[in-house]
């Protein structure tokens, strides 16, 4: 490939689907150093392992949200199922006695059935997904202020296993430089195994230095992502689990024929059906993957406060959470309007609202502001996003 053909090439891919997410992480760049030379403390050991910790909650429910606006749809819902399964397990476990496994177990494939119910008056009987999960965000609220009752807050074990998932770290070294050289060498081996298989068959591929490139910054990322995380407490349980939950979800979406088919379902219906998709079996998958998520992401809710009460229960249901997932899940580059994306999305755009709300609390704003700042950049990605699509189909009537 000669140098103006792959200048070509590199435009196109920044106009196209790659383009959100390289700009996110340059945004992501530019928030770091901004909110540095406003307060040193910023980029500090301690605020930066608190941060990876922050995003977990929040992060993990936006990953279900991808997988739903990857077919074209939207689950209001998430905020809710969180609260609802936080509530179900501290009910269980502190009311009840029940063991800790047993809860996190019933509050989970809650959030799975929650999901189901979802997706089965959506692709059953035609509801439209807006209005079915609307109406989950009113009704799981509403169970879970039930369940809560007028007592006020459950407080779980601050030593049991839910809590400890914000509060245990790898305080060995060798954990998080491990990881950061695991993850530089996986996403190296799987990409070179995909560029000799693109190769091999005729298709486009990477070139070899373009490959190396990618990897040699990812390794500057991960292992100083690690060093910094190693001057404070360790690689965090949290984030381990939210990494693990991203890889596995990105090598379901990305490798396996099930992946391909929610893409493909995002790119059209009817052309999905015609490829042999069964659309609703996918339909109804994506929202019970969403509920899953959502009530997972509720458990590190839970974990972080160490408790559930009405009040948490009313800001999870229609508040800060909800909203920044979605907006997590789409300022990291998935459209709105299905069939692109990843995973990885949610990390990126989760790192980007939670870095403006650490920023802001460091300097003391009001949330008011934090509120407009995230707005926009919302709003920013969205448009970004109308325009991809409409240059995208512009070439192709060209």
């Amino acid at each position: 490939m000669n140098v103006g053909r792959y200048a070509e090439t590199v435009r196109d891919r920044l106009r196209g689907a790659e383009g959100g997410p390289i700009l996110v992480a340059l945004g992501l760049v530019v928030i770091g150093a901004v909110f540095q030379a406003l307060d040193d403390n910023f980029l500090s050991p301690r605020n930066l392992s608190n941060l990876s910790v922050d995003i977990v909650g929040t992060g993990v429910v936006a990953v279900g949200i991808v997988f739903v606006l990857l077919i074209g749809e939207i689950d209001l819902s998430v905020g809710s199922v969180s609260g609802l399964a936080g509530a179900a397990f501290a009910v269980l476990n502190v009311n009840l006695g029940a063991p800790e496994w047993l809860a996190v177990i019933v509050a989970v494939v809650s959030g799975m059935a929650v999901g189901a119910v979802h997706g089965a008056f959506f692709a059953w009987i035609g509801v439209p997904s807006f209005v079915v999960t609307l109406a989950g965000l009113l009704a799981w609220n509403g169970l879970t202020l039930y369940l809560l009752g007028a007592s006020g807050t459950i407080n779980i074990d601050e030593e049991g296993m839910v809590a400890s998932l914000t509060s245990n770290y790898f305080e060995d070294p060798a954990a998080a430089y491990g990881l950061a050289a695991l993850g530089t060498a996986g996403y190296l081996l799987v990409a070179a195994r995909s560029r000799s298989r693109r190769k091999a068959t005729g298709m486009p591929y990477r070139p070899l230095g373009e490959l190396w490139l990618r990897t040699g910054l990812l390794a500057v990322v991960t292992f100083a992502a690690a060093y910094t995380l190693n001057q404070f407490q360790g690689l965090p349980l949290a984030l381990l689990i939210f990494l693990v939950v991203i890889v596995v979800s990105d090598y379901i979406l990305r490798r396996t024929r099930y992946g391909r088919r929610v893409y493909a379902l995002g790119g059209g219906v009817e052309a999905a059906l015609r490829a042999g998709v069964g659309v609703v079996r996918v339909r109804i998958a994506m929202f019970m993957v969403s509920g899953t998520l959502a009530a997972i992401g509720g458990l590190f809710v839970a974990s972080e406060l160490t408790s559930a009460s009405p009040t948490t229960a009313r800001a999870a249901g229609s508040g800060m959470l909800l909203i920044n997932a979605i907006a997590a899940a789409v300022i990291g580059g998935t459209s709105l309007f299905g069939g692109r994306g990843s995973t990885w999305s949610a990390l990126l755009g989760v790192l980007v609202i939670q870095s403006i709300a650490s920023g802001m609390a460091l300097l003391g704003v009001r949330d008011a502001v934090q509120f407009i700042i995230t707005g926009a950049v919302l709003l920013a990605a969205v448009a970004a996003d109308a325009l991809s699509r409409r240059s995208s189909a512009t070439r192709g009537r060209a």
